[in-house]
Parts: structure tokens; C-alpha cells; sequence
């Protein structure tokens, strides 16, 4: 097989599957992975796919430039994220448990949806999160402290790994920009995936709250492994092979 026939079957299989990996193409190629990036490079330069590591994707998965502030995000997909926030909840811990929300716009609806009478350990780096749980009179609120990103209104850095460090948390409701059976958990700031990782590291179960519209996305930096969760709560646009693909890493596939 000519180079230019190679490549042009590259970019077939991009458009149709949405990502490869260097590795599937060098064997179903019988080349060489050096080959496949040179491959993948003269694709990226005609404008065919975006390289990401370890392959590619179509250029509707790569993740955006310009990430949308917390305002443009609560404003999209609000149905999908209520409900969302709804079946959350019957993975809140009994009586006394602790419970972790991730900053993000569904993670909010989370929040929100937590009844009055709940009588649980609250922790956050949400601001408006924060905010909203200081409404649960019988339960406690606890902000993680940090640096705080006003595009997310969330609190990152160091100082919030390092809170998080010493937390052990019931349940985590986490957010994602992106999340592949592949690449895992992924979002375009580094520090927002520094926080998110020690976040899942502290929780004894991880909750991952994310609709449709970020399934077989791949953002900048990952955070977390398929591996990692033990739940995905999403809406019913869920490519249901996807859905399987999930649940073939052991994950509790929930369609709100």
C-alpha cells in the first residue's frame, strides 16, 4: 500500500470511529508507529484530524480552545443536567457520610437536588456550590481553600491538593470535560486536573456526573482512568456502545 493510500484510510477510519491509536494503526498497517505519526502529522497539516497522545482524533472530539465560562455552561443542556442531578441522589451516604462536589454545572444540580433534611459532611471547591449547600442547616459545608479560577469560579492549585490530600470522602460527584474508554477523565486546565485527580483519590466512591455531550471527547489534560470510576451518571443521548464499552471496565452505566 502506497503512503498517500495509508493516510487517506486513516482519515476514513478517524471520521468514522472518531480516534485511533498509533499502536491499532501500526498493526493493522504492518508499519512501523514512527510511520503512523509521520502519518498522522501530513493528516493534521491537511486539516484531516488533531494528534492527541498516543493517536488522533476527529476534529469534532478535540477538545476547544476557548473553554465556555460557568455562565455558558449552566446555560447549555439544562434539562439533561437536572436530571442528572436528580439521580445522583440515591447514591448520597447514609446518615453521617461525607460527600464531595466537584465544581462544575452539573455537579451543581447535584447539589441543589440534596434534600433539607440531609444530615451529611459537605465538601467542595464550588463557590456557588458552597453557597447553595449553606441552605442544609443540618448538615456541615466545608470549602476547600486555594486559588480561584474565575472562569469555573472553582478553587485549584496546590493549597487545594494539599487540603484534599487529607480528606477521606464517602461519595465524590465529579465532573469532566471529556471522558474516553481510552484516555479516561480529561479537562483543558492543568490545575483544574491536578484537583480533580487528588479529589478522586480521597473519595471511596466515584460518581461521575456528565452528559452526552461529553462522551468520546478528549480534552487537553486527563485526570483520572476509566478505572477510576465506579459510577456515570449521564442523559439518554448516550451512544449505547459506548454505554457498553463503559461497562465493560466495570462501570454503572446510569441514564438519567
Amino acid at each position: 500500500m502506497y503512503a498517500e493510500e495509508r493516510q487517506q484510510a486513516i482519515a476514513n477510519e478517524v471520521r468514522q470511529r472518531g480516534r485511533v491509536s498509533v499502536a491499532d494503526l501500526a498493526d493493522r498497517f504492518d508499519v512501523t508507529g514512527e510511520t503512523v505519526r509521520r502519518d498522522l502529522a501530513i493528516l493534521q497539516r491537511a486539516g484531516s484530524l488533531m494528534r492527541v497522545h498516543g493517536g488522533a482524533v476527529r476534529l469534532d472530539v478535540a477538545a476547544v480552545v476557548d473553554e465556555p465560562d460557568l455562565p455558558a455552561r449552566e446555560a447549555a443542556r439544562q434539562a439533561e443536567k437536572a436530571a442528572i442531578g436528580a439521580a445522583a441522589q440515591r447514591f448520597l451516604p447514609p446518615t453521617g457520610g461525607s460527600v464531595l462536589f466537584d465544581a462544575g454545572s452539573t455537579t451543581f444540580q447535584a447539589a441543589i437536588a440534596v434534600s433539607g433534611d440531609a444530615r451529611l459532611q459537605l465538601v467542595t471547591n464550588s463557590v456557588p456550590i458552597a453557597s447553595s449547600l449553606t441552605g442544609l442547616s443540618r448538615s456541615t459545608v466545608l470549602l476547600v481553600g486555594g486559588r480561584l479560577r474565575p472562569k469555573t469560579q472553582a478553587v485549584v492549585g496546590a493549597d487545594a491538593v494539599q487540603a484534599l490530600g487529607r480528606l477521606h470522602v464517602s461519595v465524590g460527584f465529579i465532573g469532566t470535560n471529556g471522558l474516553t474508554s481510552d484516555y479516561g477523565l480529561s479537562t483543558p486546565d492543568s490545575d483544574e486536573a491536578a484537583t480533580k485527580r487528588a479529589m478522586i483519590a480521597a473519595c471511596d466512591q466515584v460518581v461521575v456526573l456528565a452528559d452526552s455531550s461529553k462522551m468520546n471527547r478528549q480534552e487537553l489534560v486527563g485526570f483520572a482512568a476509566v478505572e477510576d470510576v465506579d459510577v456515570l451518571i449521564t442523559d439518554t443521548g448516550i451512544d449505547p456502545a459506548f454505554a457498553s464499552a463503559l461497562t465493560a471496565h466495570d462501570i454503572e452505566v446510569v441514564i438519567a
